[in-house]
């Protein structure tokens, strides 16, 4: 799953993505890419208990964007790289600055989050306008010449005026034979969004920046989640020892790190839910999407486990910490027997039965 940072110059993206790999992102180009632990206290947990060689978290890939550029005309080169740039990403980070640094200038003047969020995502709405405008045309125009798409042209012109309108295509309720027309495109507004508002220490402490009453009632009317964070602060934190973050945490009134929310939100904005194996070797966070089965949660392991799929053990991870082993949960009869066709829950400890 690819999560995308998006921004205008200045927000803060580079040093966001740096927190979120721990400052493994490189690649070619003008995109870095990196991997993203998702932080999770109940991996913590199970590595408590197990005291395994090894832990590991669930990942999502991690892409720091080309900046918003909101002076380049819709359709031009700026806005279709950046469509282009879209296409493969899964989640889009939305990042908008509320802290004030003279020497990193804003290209809009003096921050205002509020002002950049409405800009940033009137122009991803734009995006996606310019591209239903450009297909109708041609579908119009290859109408005339007897070659039909009638449902295509209905649809599109069903979006057209939701998207005048400033509704994002994923708030559009559309049919399964609808959704399936859709599916060839990369519309940007069809892609969950997570804000992300990059803050400074003051506004952190205090909870408070401009503007920001506005953001949360916009965002939480349009269920997009809203992430405060100060990633200057943290990058400084994260350079400290291990044992001395915390306080620090502390004294900036946080029980965990900013960048550990973000991760959980583009985690959950994906739909996406963890099951967990255990054992003294490794604890591992594996990723599925919501409504997985048992066979392809297995499969999400290895291949040869799914093809021979036999059964899977189950046990709630609150059970698991509370009677301290398989065993015990064995002995009580709360570890679950399930076929291949169950629904995997987030939260769950499983062990595969199978046979190749």
């Amino acid at each position: 799953m690819k999560i995308g940072l998006i921004g205008l110059p200045g927000a803060g993206k580079s040093t966001l993505l740096r927190l979120l790999t721990r400052g493994q992102a490189g690649g070619p180009g003008k995109a870095r890419i990196g991997a993203a632990p998702v932080p999770d206290a109940r991996v913590d947990g199970l590595s408590r208990l197990f005291r395994p060689k090894r832990t590991v978290y669930a990942q999502v890939e991690c892409t720091e964007l080309p900046d918003f550029q909101l002076e380049s005309p819709s359709g031009g080169v700026a806005a279709r790289e950046l469509a282009e740039a879209l296409r493969p990403i899964d989640c889009i980070v939305v990042v908008v600055r509320a802290f004030a640094a003279p020497h990193v200038p804003h290209p809009l003047g003096e921050p205002d989050p509020w002002r950049d969020v409405q800009a940033i995502f009137e122009e991803l709405m734009l995006m996606d306008w310019a591209l239903v405008e450009t297909r109708l045309e041609r579908l119009v125009e290859a109408r005339k010449k007897g070659v039909r798409h009638d449902e295509e042209i209905r649809l599109f012109e069903r979006l057209r005026p939701e998207l005048e309108a400033g509704r994002p295509l994923r708030a559009v309720t559309l049919t399964n034979e609808e959704a399936a027309l859709l599916k060839p495109y990369s519309f940007v507004t069809t892609k969950p969004v997570v804000l992300a508002v990059n803050v400074d220490e003051e506004q952190l402490r205090a909870q408070n920046y401009p503007g920001r009453d506005s953001i949360r009632a916009w965002a939480e009317e349009r269920s997009i989640p809203v992430v405060e964070l100060a990633a200057l602060i943290e990058a400084e934190i994260e350079e400290l020892p291990e044992e001395e973050r915390t306080a620090f945490l502390e004294d900036l009134g946080l029980t965990e790190p900013g960048i550990a929310r973000l991760a959980r939100s583009a985690y959950h904005a994906l739909d996406l839910i963890s099951f967990f194996t255990v054992g003294s070797d490794e604890v591992r966070a594996w990723t599925v999407r919501r409504g997985a089965t048992a066979r392809e949660a297995a499969g999400v392991i290895h291949s040869d486990i799914e093809r021979g799929f036999i059964r899977a053990e189950v046990a709630d991870y609150q059970d698991l910490l509370r009677e301290g082993s398989l065993h015990a949960l064995k002995e009580k009869g709360l570890l679950r027997l399930e076929g291949k066709d169950y629904l995997v829950r987030d939260g769950e400890v499983i062990h595969f039965r199978f046979n190749v």
